[in-house]
């Protein structure tokens, strides 16, 4: 983008602010506003974590001496693939990116979620928390971005119009994915892979484009995915890491004492969203079955496919002979060494060096 866009797209957009101007040291009655780039729109992360938080939380918690303005970055003007690099010029202060999204130009921010990594929350904690200082260290070096909370949405699961027992089931039949690496993992199942827009789930399943489609439990409970299928899947394949960030001239230009507070309630809040992203994984299959504990979302009379120990097993073998080496193939010799240093001891995967 030019440099007369982004002008045009600061002045045009109410989120968007340039960094705010440093405070005179010991002057605790200055007024600070900040301009927050938050994530989807009308998903719970954005409408009970987010929003809340920067609208009316961080004012209590600063006795009023900061206040916020956040719009979602798909209502905000801007494509997910650019936060980051908007970041990095200064434009959006303060944002936050989807790991998947932004991986397409940076592979190595993906390790966290490859499909088939973190078969339940439990899993991702552990790989995030592994992982979390090469993030910091990649998004400072090339971004010049300070990161400041990692978020997570519930699990995305396979949802089948006709019934199956697990993955080996799934040969043969076209599935609706949403990654590079998704599409990977069917395609060494035998499965045709789809990229369908997350609108147009529904439709392409009623029209016999697909029979199969990866979501989210609740999101795909949402847009009547219950209506159009008899079978979800309990294995997460993925679940939809977000990072949230500032640039790190915004970020320095704040006073130390606003810089804590911001951190210590940011840490909360991201412990808010993952158990949030933990409830409403289990809300939207209880959903599917039609259990008196869904409470979000419409009851379904689907069947809930369980986890089985064979699952478990195929679920390993393709991250170690797919998805992992591809992943290691587009994204080259450093992911590997990341890799290496940061997941794998711990998961007991190595990987061999990409070119």
């Amino acid at each position: 983008m030019a440099a007369a866009g982004l002008a045009c797209l600061a002045a045009a957009t109410p989120a968007v602010a340039q960094a705010p101007a440093a405070q005179a040291p010991g002057d605790s009655n200055e007024r600070i506003q900040l301009k927050i780039i938050g994530g989807l729109a009308n998903v719970s992360q954005y409408t009970r974590y987010e929003e809340p938080f920067w609208r009316q939380k961080i004012s209590e918690l600063t006795g009023g001496r900061v206040t916020a303005e956040i719009a979602p970055f798909d209502r905000a003007g801007f494509r997910a693939e650019e936060i980051l690099p908007l970041m990095r010029l200064g434009v959006v202060p303060f944002g936050t990116a989807l790991v998947a999204v932004v991986s397409s130009e940076e592979p190595e921010f993906n390790a966290i979620d490859l499909p088939a990594l973190n078969p339940d929350i439990a899993k991702l904690r552990e790989t995030v928390r592994l992982y979390r200082p090469h993030m910091e260290e990649l998004l400072r070096e090339r971004y010049g971005v300070e990161l400041l909370s990692v978020y997570t949405y519930p699990a995305q699961v396979t949802w089948c119009s006709r019934p199956f027992n697990g993955l080996a089931d799934l040969a043969g039949r076209r599935i609706r994915t949403s990654s590079v690496g998704q599409a990977e993992l069917f395609d060494a199942l035998g499965a045709t892979p789809v990229v369908i827009p997350f609108a147009e789930i529904v439709p392409a399943m009623r029209a016999g484009v697909v029979e199969c489609a990866v979501t989210g439990t609740l999101s795909g409970n949402a847009i009547g995915l219950h209506e159009v299928t008899s079978h979800v899947s309990a294995l997460a394949l993925t679940w939809g890491v977000s990072i949230f960030g500032a640039n790190q001239a915004a970020w320095q230009a704040l006073p130390e004492d606003v810089r804590a507070t911001l951190r210590a309630g940011l840490a909360d809040l991201e412990r808010d969203i993952w158990d949030g992203a933990d409830r409403e994984t289990g809300e939207g299959l209880d959903c599917a079955v039609g259990r008196a504990s869904c409470t979000t979302g419409r009851r379904g009379r689907m069947t809930v496919v369980p986890v089985t120990p064979a699952d478990n097993e195929r679920r390993r073998s393709l991250l170690t002979s797919t998805v992992l080496p591809r992943w290691v193939d587009r994204c080259g010799s450093d992911c590997s060494e990341a890799w290496n240093t940061y997941l794998g001891p711990t998961l007991g995967i190595m990987t061999r060096g990409g070119d």
